[in-house]
């Protein structure tokens, strides 16, 4: 009796042992790899309010420090500005040439601005570049009555976006960053803001990495040429600066988006609240030196790479080629730097028809034996579903065989 007892308590032990181990038998849940995958930021601190240094990438998080304080941003508030500029040329509704007539209201902006009148006419691409080199104030209020009809009609879109992003800490109230209650972001939020601008609209560099330029005022008294200067001077004193953006107000003190890249590695250095612009500058030199000396990418497969067949049942083919649909990029410390591995998980058959694109399976990448990344493995052609006269060939070839 007691011999059962103790074989039957055995029993519920080695059952409830493997339940556990069946749920991540097909793979680590989402949260469990994000757990998995969190690297203890180090106790660091900077002469600021807040701070984060971020490689866009792969999104992850070397270093912060208050980096969800909502704060006011000041004029890097034109990150998301710039951001709904891109988004809305990629998605057509306007185009680099068109001529956007400036309001009274855009006009009389005050800060840092290009000195617009009301009634000029400016293009798209000149009031743009005014944004992201000059930081203009009125040419951000007059590209927000463009895409949306009017500024407050543009500051809907600006939330709307944050939520998007999943960001929290944000409220705008203006689309310049000028002073105003309420208007606050955070060192966070603005990081990804700044990843998803350079990510996705990689060419905004060319106009972030614009030293000096010009537009020309077009008036009724005629046409008078007008100097850009770049806010941002770690453009020319750090090596690799790709932008992105300042900012300062007596609120928010002095503020800053550093992007830069450097053999293969692009990061994100945000300082907010800062004593003054040197500082700004000196702190974001350090977050981004120590993210370049201590961090490298790993990357695996290119997209587009062959990974081999898998079987098509009733198909016009009997197998079709199955490829690499993204790349994947892992963020890797310097010190403890391993190669990667990788191996496939790949369905056994698919049942035609198959479209292009169908995923068949997965790579998983592999650094000290825990899972770093991993991407889908998809069909690199359409395979139409075999028809009677298919099947038949295809029973007499193998008859004759």
């Amino acid at each position: 009796m007691e011999i059962r007892k103790i074989f039957a308590a055995l029993m519920c032990i080695c059952l409830l042992s493997g339940g556990g181990l069946q749920v991540y038998a097909g793979g680590i849940s989402q949260s469990a790899k994000e757990i998995a995958q969190h690297d203890p930021t180090p106790a660091f601190k900077v002469n600021a309010k807040s701070a984060i240094l971020m490689e866009p990438g792969t999104g992850k998080i070397i270093l912060e420090y208050n980096s969800h304080e909502a704060l006011p941003p000041a004029s890097v508030t034109k990150v998301m500005t710039l951001l709904l500029i891109y988004e809305a040329i990629e998605q057509g509704k306007i185009k680099w040439d068109d001529i956007v007539t400036v309001s009274e209201y855009a006009a009389k902006m005050g800060g840092s601005q290009i000195y617009l009148e009301a009634g000029e006419q400016q293009s798209v691409r000149d009031l743009t570049k005014s944004i992201a080199v000059a930081s203009a104030n009125d040419a951000a209020v007059a590209m927000a009555e463009y895409l949306a009809g009017s500024e407050e009609g543009f500051i809907i879109k600006m939330n709307s976006k944050a939520k998007d992003l999943g960001i929290k800490d944000s409220n705008f109230v203006n689309a310049c960053g000028l002073d105003e209650n309420g208007h606050v972001t955070s060192a966070h939020d603005i990081a990804i803001m700044s990843r998803e601008l350079i990510t996705k609209y990689p060419e905004v560099k060319e106009l972030t990495t614009i030293w000096m330029d010009t537009i020309t005022h077009k008036t009724a008294r005629g046409e008078e040429d007008f100097g850009l200067s770049n806010t941002n001077k770690m453009l020319k004193t750090y090596s690799g600066a790709t932008g992105l953006k300042t900012g300062f107000t007596g609120n928010a003190g002095h503020c800053i988006s550093a992007s830069a890249t450097r053999d293969g590695l692009d990061l994100i250095a945000v300082i907010m609240a800062a004593p003054d612009s040197a500082t700004r500058f000196d702190e974001a030199r350090k977050l981004l030196d120590y993210g370049f000396a201590n961090y490298t990418v790993s990357k695996g497969d290119e997209a587009g790479t062959d990974k081999g067949q898998i079987k098509i049942n009733k198909g016009k083919a009997d197998s079709v080629g199955v490829i690499v649909k993204a790349q994947v990029s892992v963020v890797m410390d310097k010190g403890n730097h391993v190669q990667l591995e990788s191996k496939v998980e790949m369905l056994d058959s698919l049942n035609a028809p198959v479209q292009a694109g169908t995923k068949a399976g997965e790579i998983v990448y592999i650094s000290e034996g825990k899972e770093v990344g991993r991407s889908d493995l998809v069909c690199s052609e359409s395979i139409d579903r075999a028809d009677l006269s298919h099947m038949m060939k295809r029973l007499l070839n193998k008859w004759f065989e």
